[in-house]
């Protein structure tokens, strides 16, 4: 399922994070806490968390926050929400 137009960087980690549906509300993470669920991590920064589910684990060679999104999704120039949204 794809994400909602209009939905917030957190919402959609969340929807990742939860196997790709939206959670209750109740059950929201911040943003770190989602991205470290979806990577299968503890304890990294959001950005850190996404590059390693993207297989990036050389801080080294890590991407920005829009860069590992748009990698993740395999698009381009989209901003982090709306390529996580094509997932």
């Amino acid at each position: 399922m794809a994400g909602i137009a209009g939905s917030t960087l957190c919402a959609e980690l969340n929807r990742l994070a939860n196997g790709g549906t939206y959670p209750a509300m109740t059950a929201y993470l911040d943003e770190q806490g989602a991205a470290n669920k979806w990577a299968g991590t503890t304890g990294l920064a959001t950005v850190g968390a996404l590059n390693v589910k993207q297989g990036i684990t050389d801080k080294k060679q890590y991407l920005d926050l829009w860069g590992v999104c748009n990698s993740l999704a395999g698009t381009t120039g989209k901003s982090a929400v709306d390529a996580l949204r094509t997932l």
